[in-house]
């Protein structure tokens, strides 16, 4: 039995009473295989049912080889899907409640044929935590694009480019390295803008003097990378030294505690608890870190507010972070995978403040 149709089976189980109704794209993906952008799972049964329209019926036939994949024509999803839950005589559906819109659940409470409506909260986002081999080899492959793009990037800046113009230069040449789409807006954010975590580039050219975060990721084969890098354009002065030091020393006492079995609040305070007792006490306002898959901002995380026990094989950014409002800010971020007594970086590219 292949990894989709375990996990199919798990969520079944759990919920024996119930149809299912996947709608979240991501959980789609996973438990299908199927890539398309529109598309409804079913699972009733022994049955497994793919939803969709004209547009993708070829390809998620294709693509979903353990599912009955069916054309919802001029019928639409929610008539479709009541025909099938007449023929499997269930009156309960489990429903991805973290996902759906107000709207959408409104029209399924009125036009549904099920009796009774049933909360899937977590639960499938849950059976993605901990991460296949084959997962990882992609999400591997994703990063080591990632840092071939920054070994690029450090060839390309200039005094006077944009931070548009590095952020384009950055997604052209991961495309190039095979990447299929970036896995979020690239940030670029240089001088007074790098203090403000996620900052959108604009036309503001670098100059010397000014630290440049590069917050990037990218999408191989359906997977996601996520790296940081904080570099200088120019000599760095005291303060900028004093602050980059500080966040890499405290990404490495986290990175030096992370392993299985630790909790996501544990491996933020030890970051948190070094910047803060270094004297910058509420200018790290973001949690650790996020797990990373087919979506780039994946449970756990790492933050003062996650209990989650870190699983093994469960993927995790580290990326601590100090920003002084008005004057620059540092992160530091590398993509690892949990193991039993510690971890392995998927992040190659150099820690150490690199000055262009």
């Amino acid at each position: 039995m292949n990894n989709q149709l375990k996990k199919i089976e798990e969520i079944k189980k759990k919920y024996s009473q119930c149809a299912i109704l996947i709608t979240d794209q991501y959980n789609r993906r996973y438990l299908s295989g199927f890539t398309g952008s529109a598309g409804k799972l079913l699972l009733a049964n022994e049955a497994n049912y793919l939803l969709t329209d004209f547009r993708y019926i070829e390809q998620a036939t294709a693509q979903a080889s353990n599912f009955t994949c069916i054309d919802v024509g001029t019928e639409g999803y929610i008539k479709t899907m009541n025909n099938l839950l007449t023929q499997h005589e269930v009156t309960s559906l489990a429903f991805e409640n973290e996902s759906i819109s107000y709207m959408e659940y409104k029209k399924l409470e009125k036009e549904g044929k099920q009796k009774e409506l049933v909360p899937l909260h977590s639960d499938i986002i849950d059976l993605r935590v901990v991460k296949t081999g084959e997962e990882l080899q992609k999400i591997k492959q994703a990063e080591a694009i990632g840092d071939q793009a920054f070994s690029y990037i450090l060839s390309q800046i200039k005094e006077g480019m944009t931070e548009l113009e590095i952020a384009l230069l950055l997604e052209v040449a991961m495309k190039k390295a095979g990447a299929t789409d970036v896995s979020f807006s690239t940030i670029v954010a240089a001088g007074v803008h790098s203090s403000m975590p996620h900052w959108e580039p604009d036309h503001t050219k670098v100059k010397n003097g000014d630290m440049i975060t590069m917050d990037f990721g990218c999408i191989f084969e359906g997977y996601c990378s996520d790296m940081t890098r904080t570099i200088v354009l120019g000599k760095a002065n005291e303060e900028q030294k004093k602050l980059y030091n500080l966040v890499k020393q405290a990404q490495e006492a986290a990175l030096s505690y992370i392993s299985a079995g630790k909790t996501g609040y544990e491996v933020d305070k030890i970051a948190r608890d070094m910047i803060y007792q270094g004297g910058y006490e509420g200018y790290f306002g973001h949690g650790l870190g996020h797990s990373v898959g087919l979506y780039i901002h994946e449970e756990p995380r790492l933050s003062p507010r996650c209990n989650k026990v870190l699983k093994e094989n469960t993927t995790m950014t580290v990326e601590p972070g100090i920003y002084l409002p008005g004057k620059f800010g540092v992160r530091i971020e590398d993509l690892v995978v949990i193991k039993e007594n510690g971890y392995e970086n998927l992040t190659h590219s150099s820690k150490e403040l690199i000055e262009l």
